[in-house]
């Protein structure tokens, strides 16, 4: 199982969460970080063998890319093709290669379930790179879209967030959208693993695909939580207690 993690957004994590991940999303301008951030982070991830992906947001530091934006879609793929690029050269000078691609915050959410944000997302990234995988949420329409263009996509579940009914994630805007009980987070994580389900925010269980969990490198206790998941995913898949 994949653990991956957004850093290189200004909370000085990255040493410590690094060691314990498979995939770094590196932020890259748009939403938080900077050149220098993006600069050190990919030498960080080259040091312990970490895969980089691209996590380019909205033109948003106000809100840290997490107000929704319309856009038409020849503006979304020159969004994103700006932020690849920028990635893309720090990763050459540091002769450690882009992977992946993450959308951040609301761009992620609303390509999910709008074709034509998905679209634009999927159409950027074929026309930089064909090759690069991308990190979708599990049954959306970004992940649809990702694989009827012949994407690899690993579709994603989340550590720390809760889902609705219907297989989305609870809005941030809700009390209870975070988990931050460790125990809690862990067990849904063991839920995922073990039987590919999640509960849903009402109490029932409904079955949720995941190549890769996501941990949010912004949490007050990302550092400890990441370590704890680490531990765990090694228990279940690797028959290790690291």
């Amino acid at each position: 199982m994949d653990i991956n993690c957004d850093l290189g957004e200004g909370k000085g994590v990255e040493a410590a969460i690094l060691p314990y991940i498979n995939s770094a999303n590196i932020a890259c301008g748009f939403h938080a970080g900077s050149p220098t951030e993006m600069v050190e982070t990919v030498a960080l991830a080259k040091q312990y063998g970490v895969n980089v992906g691209a996590h380019p947001s909205w033109d948003d530091r106000a809100n840290f890319g997490r107000s929704p934006h319309q856009l038409p879609a020849r503006e979304i793929e020159s969004l994103v093709l700006y932020q690849l690029g920028a990635l893309d050269a720090i990763c050459r000078s540091q002769s450690w290669p882009m992977v992946h691609v993450k959308p951040h915050g609301a761009l992620y959410n609303q390509a999910a379930a709008d074709p034509v944000v998905a679209t634009a997302i999927v159409r950027a990234i074929e026309m930089f790179n064909p090759t690069l995988h991308l990190f979708a949420p599990s049954d959306s329409e970004l992940a649809r879209q990702g694989k009827a263009a012949g994407l690899i996509v690993k579709e994603e579940a989340f550590a720390d967030r809760r889902y609705t009914e219907e297989g989305q994630l609870v809005s941030r805007t809700h009390p209870d959208a975070l988990i931050t009980d460790i125990e809690e987070v862990l067990n849904q994580i063991s839920s995922l693993i073990d039987n590919g389900e999640v509960q849903t925010i009402s109490g029932n269980r409904i079955p949720l695909r995941a190549d890769t969990i996501c941990i949010h490198g912004d949490g007050i206790t990302a550092v400890e939580l990441t370590r704890a998941i680490h531990q765990l995913v090694n228990q279940k898949i690797k028959g290790t207690d690291e």
